[in-house]
């Protein structure tokens, strides 16, 4: 494992770390608990309680403001525990790095796979995508498309102002030389931001689809050479950090990461109906 990597890496995890620090304890009960009322592990990372209606105005002030909210919120313990865990995963696949680029960067079939992977994941194709989504419902009068469309622009828009601070800070040449601006990749992150807010919005059947969408055009970076896979990693990971904080209110999130000794675990939690 390179030194240099882990140098990078630690450097990298730490800003996000500490850009996404509280001073909450995780022992203490949350503000929202009456006294000697058991609380839920929801409730002490912070996860929203309920789903609240749309909001009343989508408006470009009001997506403005509420940007400005969007960074206001980014600390919080789980962003905190993403950010460590998917500090860690990247290491644990840093080695490995260059073996899977040189096996797909001479794979023709992987070259042609993937290909589109590289214009559509695209911040300017995803943001005009959003801007249409938030468009139409805007021209139609739909609140709830709307909605949907100004949550896609400002996770884009959260994704890319932690892509581009970690970029220019760490510096990370990429595999084919061209740039010292590898680390991480925006290609995931700005995809995976945008399929956590669609999670959010249309549940995990609109979820599975999105997920799999950025998946495809993360590892598109892979074959272009133009990404390792901890970029790919770490890129999705930071993602997932920007579509949550966007989404922040609402029905609790079935996927989190929760503390345990030795490191973090990612839980999936089906709740029944009433």
């Amino acid at each position: 494992m390179s030194t240099s990597f882990t140098r990078f890496l630690a450097v990298a995890s730490v800003l996000l770390m500490c850009a996404l620090t509280t001073s909450v304890r995780a022992e203490d009960p949350p503000a929202n608990s009456e006294p000697g009322e058991p609380f839920t592990f929801a409730q002490v990372i912070g996860q929203p309680a309920g789903p609240p209606p749309t909001p009343r105005h989508t408006g470009i002030k009001a997506m403005a403001k509420d940007l400005v909210s969007d960074f206001k919120h980014l600390p919080s313990k789980e962003n905190l525990y993403w950010a460590g865990f998917s500090g860690g995963l990247a290491l644990a696949v840093h080695p490995a790095d260059d073996n899977v680029n040189e096996a797909l960067v001479n794979s023709d079939f992987a070259n042609d796979f993937f290909k589109p992977g590289a214009i559509i994941g695209q911040f300017p194709t995803l943001m005009a995508t959003s801007v249409a989504v938030y468009a139409f419902g805007r021209i139609k009068d739909e609140p709830k498309v709307s909605h949907v469309g100004m949550d896609l622009i400002q996770s884009l828009a959260v994704s890319e102002a932690l892509v581009q601070s970690l970029k220019y800070t760490t510096r990370r040449e990429r595999p084919d030389g061209s740039g010292r601006n590898s680390f991480p990749s925006g290609h995931a992150a700005d995809t995976f931001a945008v399929a956590t807010a669609l999670e959010r919005h249309l549940g995990w059947k609109g979820a599975v689809p999105a997920y799999i969408f950025s998946s495809y055009v993360a590892m598109s970076r892979l074959p272009a050479d133009r990404h390792w896979l901890s970029d790919v990693v770490f890129g999705a990971g930071v993602g997932i950090i920007a579509g949550r904080t966007v989404t922040r209110h609402g029905a609790e999130f079935p996927v989190t990461v929760a503390p345990v000794p030795g490191g973090v675990a990612v839980l999936y939690v089906r709740r029944q109906q009433p």
